[in-house]
């Protein structure tokens, strides 16, 4: 079973992070920001991962902290998971669709840290969430989980839509990425014997 548990303790934010990528997409998520709650859960279900997270932040001053901490020991919680990535596909894509909205999420679990974030949200705020903040717990997720991430949202009206369908797409990608590649017999799946 891959595994793991990440603790992280700052003067901003106490968060912990469990995450079982062989899992059934069961959530668990208590970070004190709703929305995020809400988009985790979709990465569980559609990743087919089982993730808990425990967090407390400075919420008083703002949710960036908070949000963009996860994102970090989340990340760090997939690399340890993934070990050394013998024997994975490596790379993974899906295509997402909620309403009048699309998003399209590659991933390569490349070893180098990556991120292109395209979407042009509709509005500034879903309900109290800053949508500027996704992008940020992308960026701390893909700076630690050493990934290349793609992110762009095709068309959408309505902002919770869009970020929905991101959110949905990542965590389908992610299972693609993560999946054991039969015919890889246990090997890296790079030319540099490394990952």
């Amino acid at each position: 079973m891959r595994q793991a548990e990440i603790s992280r303790n700052t003067l901003e934010t106490q968060i912990t992070v469990r995450l079982n990528l062989d899992g059934s997409g069961q959530c668990r998520c208590a970070t004190g920001v709703p929305f995020l709650d809400h988009m985790l859960d979709q990465v569980a279900r559609h990743g087919m991962i089982d993730l808990e997270v425990e967090a407390h932040g400075d919420l008083h001053i703002d949710a960036h902290h908070t949000v963009e901490d996860i994102g970090i020991t989340l990340g760090q919680a997939l690399a340890r998971a993934l070990g050394d990535k013998a024997g994975l596909r490596r790379y993974g894509h899906a295509y997402v669709p909620l309403d009048e909205a699309l998003s399209r999420v590659v991933i390569d679990l490349s070893g180098r840290p990556g991120l292109a974030f395209n979407v042009d949200f509709s509005r500034a705020m879903i309900g109290a969430f800053d949508v500027d903040l996704c992008r940020e717990f992308f960026q701390g997720l893909v700076n630690h989980a050493l990934m290349t991430l793609h992110v762009d949202n095709l068309r959408g009206d309505n902002a919770h839509h869009q970020a929905e369908t991101v959110f949905k797409a990542f965590g389908r990608a992610l299972r693609q990425a993560v999946e054991a590649d039969s015919r890889a017999a246990g090997s890296i799946p790079s030319t540099k014997g490394s990952l």
